[in-house]
C-alpha cells in the first residue's frame, strides 16, 4: 500500500487524478463492493426462497475478502482513478462491524463519496455508527408502501413500517441525500408508483424507480414485465409537473426530474428502455474478490487469490489495469438489439 498515482502507468488529467480507459474510452471512476453475498430478504427477482433456501451453501467467512483485503484493493482502485466506492450485497448490514471497514475507506485519498445500499431493516441500530464513521449517504430499497404489495416483492420478510423507521434514523444521523430505489415490475407493484412518490414528496428523500431487468438467469425475464421509465413518468406527470434536470456527473446513470412545485426529485434507471452502457464507470468487485465490469457480466477476474499469494500492489494494480483496458461490455446495448449473453452472474453476488 502507499503508493502514489504517479507510480502506475495511468494516462494523467489535468486535476491530478488518473484516467484508466476502457476500448470505449470510458474511465474507471466508480467501485462497487459487496461485502455480503447473504440477505434477509427472498425478492423473488433477485434471492427466490425455493433456491436459496435455508440449506443454500452460501459463501464461508474465510471465503470473503477481510476488510483488510477490501481496503488494500480500493487503495489501489483509488490510484487508478476511482473516486466514488459504494458498499453493496447481498444484503451489505449484515457484515458484522461494517463501520470499522467505513472508516478505513474514508481515509483513503482520492476517495471523495461513500455510499452504501440496504434493504433497511438494519440500518436504523446502525445509521448513526455509519455516518460517524464516514458514509455520505445511503439508498434504500423499497418497492411499495402497501404491506402486501412489499411482501410480493421481499420475499414475504421485512415490513414497510421498519423500512421507514430505518430511513428517518438515517435522516437523523445525517446520512443524505438520501435516495428511494423502486423496482417496478408489471403485474405486480406498478400502480405502487404514485404512492411513494406521494410518501416522499417533499421530504428531500429522492425517489429513483429502476426498470425491472434481466440481471442474472434465475428471476426468468421476459421483456413484457419490464414497464418503461416513460410509461412511469407519464402517470406522475399527470398527477405533479415536473421538469428534467441535467446529470449531476459524468456516467449518473438515473435521468433527473424535479417537482415543479418545488417539492423535490426523482429519477428513473432504464437499463432496458434506454440503456445507459456509453457512460458507464463502475466495477464491482464481490464478496470473494472476483472482479467483474459489467453488471450483466458471465463470469468476473479473481483478485483474492493473486491477493493472498503475496502480489505486490503493482502487480494488483497491472492485473486491473490490464482487465478494464480490455473491458468492451454493452450488454444493455446488445440486449436492445435482440443480442446478448444467456447466462449471467445473479445479482445478490455481484451487487446491484
Amino acid at each position: 500500500m502507499g503508493k502514489t498515482v504517479s507510480e502506475f502507468n495511468i494516462i494523467p488529467m489535468t486535476d491530478g487524478i488518473g484516467s484508466l480507459n476502457d476500448r470505449f474510452e470510458r474511465p474507471l471512476r466508480d467501485l462497487r463492493i459487496s461485502v455480503m453475498d447473504r440477505c434477509n430478504f427472498r425478492c423473488p427477482y433477485c434471492m427466490p426462497e425455493d433456491k436459496y433456501h435455508r440449506h443454500f451453501q452460501f459463501l464461508r467467512s474465510s471465503e470473503r475478502l477481510s476488510f483488510d483485503e477490501i481496503t488494500r484493493l480500493a487503495h489501489i482502485f483509488a490510484a487508478l482513478g476511482v473516486s466514488k466506492l459504494r458498499i453493496t450485497g447481498g444484503e451489505p448490514l449484515l457484515r458484522p462491524e461494517l463501520p470499522d471497514l467505513i472508516g478505513d475507506l474514508d481515509r483513503i485519498d482520492g476517495i471523495d463519496d461513500i455510499a452504501l445500499t440496504t434493504n433497511g431493516i438494519l440500518l436504523g441500530q446502525q445509521a448513526a455508527a455509519l455516518k460517524a464513521a464516514g458514509l455520505d449517504r445511503v439508498t434504500v430499497s423499497l418497492d411499495a408502501m402497501d404491506q402486501s404489495v412489499f411482501a410480493a416483492m421481499s420475499g414475504g420478510r421485512g415490513s414497510v413500517e421498519r423500512v421507514l423507521a430505518s430511513i428517518a434514523d438515517a435522516q437523523e444521523a445525517g446520512l443524505s441525500p438520501l435516495k428511494i430505489n423502486a423496482v417496478i415490475k408489471r403485474g405486480i407493484n406498478e400502480d405502487a408508483a404514485l404512492e411513494i412518490v406521494e410518501h416522499f414528496r417533499g421530504t428531500g428523500i429522492i425517489v429513483r424507480f429502476i426498470e425491472y431487468m434481466d440481471v442474472g438467469t434465475i428471476n426468468h425475464w421476459q421483456a413484457g414485465e419490464t414497464v418503461p421509465s416513460a410509461e412511469l413518468l407519464e402517470r406522475i406527470s399527470s398527477r405533479w409537473a415536473v421538469e428534467a434536470v441535467d446529470p449531476g456527473y459524468h456516467g449518473e446513470v438515473a435521468r433527473r426530474y424535479r417537482f415543479a412545485d418545488g417539492a423535490g426529485e426523482l429519477g428513473f434507471i432504464s437499463s432496458v428502455s434506454a440503456p445507459f452502457c456509453g457512460s458507464c464507470t463502475r466495477a464491482r468487485l464481490s464478496s470473494d474478490g472476483q472482479l467483474f465490469t459489467c453488471l450483466f457480466a458471465s463470469s468476473g477476474t479473481d483478485l483474492r487469490g493473486p491477493l493472498r499469494a503475496g502480489a505486490s500492489d503493482e502487480e494488483l494494480a497491472g492485473l486491473i489495469q490490464g482487465i478494464w483496458s480490455r473491458r468492451q461490455d454493452r450488454y444493455s446495448e446488445l440486449r436492445a438489439g435482440g443480442q446478448g449473453a444467456d447466462e449471467k452472474v445473479e445479482m445478490y453476488y455481484i451487487g446491484g
